[in-house]
């Protein structure tokens, strides 16, 4: 099976919405999916681009997706290329289709001249072995912590 990778474009915003929707329900966690393809079409295709999406094509047909964006690395002093979501349908898992655009994420990342490129993985998620094959280290010793927008209002005094 070949595998292209495509950069997605505006037109596109319907089909990464429904793989954002898939991903959501793969990880049981519909109920915090907020975005809507308005939203995601001002933030991924607007003035300001915050990310980027590249789609896996089997057969000419769109089997899965990666969006990422870059962040910046204080101790390396460069930046990093983070992977908010990758998302292979059912159908196609175990082809290589994954793997394809682990390795675009990472050419991109090195003609970019990024220190590093990073993702969360949910633990009970079977993905975990899949990265670890490629070579890809766990960073267990850091803990993940979030501000929900009303915390953040609380915390810059807006409530």
């Amino acid at each position: 099976m070949d595998i292209l990778i495509r950069k997605a474009v505006k037109e596109d915003i319907h089909l990464i919405f429904k793989f954002i929707k898939e991903l959501a329900e793969f990880e049981k966690l519909s109920e915090f999916l907020f975005a809507n393809e308005t939203l995601l079409a001002k933030n991924l295709f607007g003035d300001h681009p915050r990310a980027e999406v590249l789609f896996a094509l089997a057969d000419g047909h769109e089997v899965g997706f990666v969006l990422f964006f870059h962040n910046f690395s204080t101790f390396v002093g460069k930046p990093g290329l983070y992977i908010e979501d990758l998302y292979v349908r059912p159908t196609h898992r175990s082809q290589g289709v994954g793997k394809m655009l682990m390795k675009e994420c990472a050419r991109i990342a090195l003609e970019r001249d990024c220190g590093r490129m990073e993702w969360w993985v949910l633990k009970w998620n079977p993905a975990r072995r899949f990265y670890e094959k490629m070579g890809a280290a766990a960073m267990d010793e850091w803990v993940t912590y979030r501000f929900t927008p009303e915390k953040m209002k609380k915390l810059a005094g807006e409530e």
